[in-house]
């Protein structure tokens, strides 16, 4: 703007020149005047831009100085005299609404955080230290985090029964290093741990539980002048919902205290590299590369040369056997620093996922909106002949402060082909066709949530949210007439058993195919800070969830079932 009105007034101070000295001037004058005219005026943009390059430098150190905590001298007769060690907080700029509650939930270094300053290289540790408790009215046997897909039909006795656990394997450590290599560009490290991993859960379909349990680490690099944003590490997919921009822990992740979330949201955690680029923090574009995985569908058994596809049958259907060379999948070798039981998929491209994001203001609210999409690759050989199948998927959120700091609401969603493994429910990527060929199952999945800060210290909850997928199958008839059936969803599976409790005589489980073509939850809770003073913070939490899974239909209708679960905890944050 300031350039605009500088060319402006340099026209018309030429325009005057030229008219007042035109009538007595020859025209080869008048031609040199008005060279020399462009050439002052050449000048003046030049230096006037040169003035609006460094003004917004400047823009961008004060920014960064005001990001900055206040330095602290080492205490009298400190014997580390001028090396430039103390305790200060942390600097930046305060958080507000979902985000604030986002990082004190998660226990995140935020704003004001003890750190240890070490010649200007911040050391910020979080974390907190909780004992949790579930209780579900259907027996899953699993910890902390339910896996929704394992929720039992009525054919499964132990589904009759409930389950009570306390736990305390959620219980978080992590460390933040910051440092500024000038005032525009800053470099950041970040770890986060927590206990919830186990040998046999140890893989990379979604949350990467390998042990020690890596939740987060990651290297970040920030360039303010450019807007430029580098990431790598393991954190957060690009896809995962952000409460602000697209910046590591400012992700907008389900307050719930169940670790596998709510279906519907979706995420993963997996190694990865990304580039963001930011226009004046209000606009963002985002790329990167992470780490491959694919979960199969009605997965198949070797037995001999016969590889079966491992989905049940009634008479006069058959099992379908896939061609005998069928590969997708295998097992770790020993020394690969994997666990040997389970099995790797022959992924072979990386996902590549890209994000757009936007921050505009309206009047006293800040709304944050983004969308995704992300492109997959699936790979397997039959007769060694290698087969490529693209799997893609498209989404978005939105998120809205509708009476600031104190209601938030925000819808999020996604749908595509092979998306799976980035939903909280777990259903499968894949199925096959009757060739061996790799068959994207279509699936979608919504999200719909509001987070009420009732009180300074009281934050309520709650979260609606389904995956659901469509099916996907194949049916190859024999010279003979035999009937054989393949894929995911096909409705000539047996569900016969799904409802048919097993008898008590015999611990044999009635058949039921069962293949999951919908999974929802409805569930709602709250967070309440107990103490907050010198001695660090005590929080409560209380969660209820409702959760349904239907099946696709076969032969005896469809299955569903129900499970109720009551989740408790109490989180001590020392910092």
């Amino acid at each position: 703007m300031m350039s605009q009105h500088y060319k402006a007034a340099l026209m018309a101070t030429a325009m005057s020149a030229l008219f007042i000295f035109h009538g007595p001037a020859r025209a080869d004058d008048t031609a040199d005047e008005i060279r020399l005219l462009k050439a002052q005026l050449r000048k003046l943009e030049e230096k006037v831009s040169e003035q609006a390059r460094k003004q917004k430098e400047t823009q961008v150190q004060i920014r960064a100085v005001a990001a900055q905590p206040a330095p602290q001298a080492p205490p009298p007769g400190s014997p580390y005299g001028n090396i430039g060690v103390a305790i200060a907080p942390l600097g930046g700029a305060p958080q507000q609404g979902l985000t604030a509650t986002q990082s004190a939930v998660r226990g995140l270094p935020e704003v004001g955080s003890p750190s240890l300053y070490i010649n200007g290289v911040s050391i910020t540790p979080g974390g907190f230290l909780a004992l949790e408790s579930v209780f579900r009215n259907r027996f899953v046997g699993a910890d902390i985090g339910t896996p929704y897909q394992n929720i039992p039909y009525y054919n499964n006795r132990v589904g009759y029964s409930n389950e009570f656990r306390f736990s305390a394997r959620q219980s978080r450590a992590s460390l933040l290093v910051q440092g500024n290599v000038s005032p525009t560009l800053h470099l950041a490290g970040y770890g986060e741990f927590d206990f919830l991993g186990a040998a046999q859960t140890a893989n990379s379909n979604e949350s990467n539980s390998f042990n020690l349990r890596i939740r987060h680490l990651y290297a970040t690099a920030d360039e303010d002048y450019f807007g430029a944003h580098l990431l790598a590490g393991q954190t957060w997919s690009l896809l995962t919902m952000n409460s602000k921009g697209i910046i590591p822990r400012k992700e907008d992740i389900p307050l719930s205290i169940d670790a596998q979330y709510v279906p519907g949201f979706a995420w993963a955690r997996q190694p990865q590299i990304r580039l963001v680029k930011d226009f004046d923090q209000t606009f963002w574009a985002g790329i990167s590369v992470e780490n491959p995985q694919t979960t199969f569908g009605c997965s198949s058994t070797t037995s001999g040369a016969v590889v079966t596809n491992n989905c049940t049958t009634v008479s006069p259907y058959v099992a379908g056997v896939l061609p005998s060379s069928l590969t997708y999948n295998a097992p770790s070798v020993g020394g690969g620093l994997f666990n040997s039981v389970n099995t790797l998929s022959l992924n072979h491209v990386p996902d590549v996922i890209g994000k757009l994001a936007w921050d505009p203001n309206l009047g006293d609210r800040s709304i944050h909106m983004e969308g995704f999409g992300i492109f997959r690759d699936f790979y397997s050989q039959v007769y060694n002949n290698n087969q490529d199948v693209a799997g893609w998927g498209v989404g978005g959120s939105i998120l809205v402060p509708v009476v600031p700091k104190t209601l938030d609401l925000q819808f999020s969603g996604m749908t595509g082909r092979g998306i799976g493994r980035y939903g909280s429910a777990q259903l499968p990527d894949v199925s096959f066709n009757w060739n061996g060929t790799i068959s994207p199952l279509p699936e979608t999945m919504l999200l719909a949530g509001a987070v009420w800060h009732a009180l300074p210290q009281l934050d309520i909850y709650t979260y609606a949210g389904e995956e659901f997928q469509k099916p996907s199958y194949s049916n190859l008839v024999s010279s003979t007439g035999v009937v054989s059936v393949y894929g995911n969803g096909n409705p000539l599976y047996n569900n016969l058993g799904c409802s048919t409790e097993a008898a008590t005589t015999t611990a044999v489980t009635p058949t039921c195919t069962g293949n999951i073509k919908l999974i929802r939850q409805f569930t709602a809770g709250f967070w309440d800070k107990l103490y907050d003073g010198p001695f660090g913070s005590l929080r409560a939490g209380l969660q209820y969830s409702f959760t349904q899974k239907y099946s696709f239909a076969g032969i005896g209708g469809a299955a569903k079932t129900e499970d109720s679960a009551f989740l408790t905890s109490l989180r001590y944050y020392p910092f």
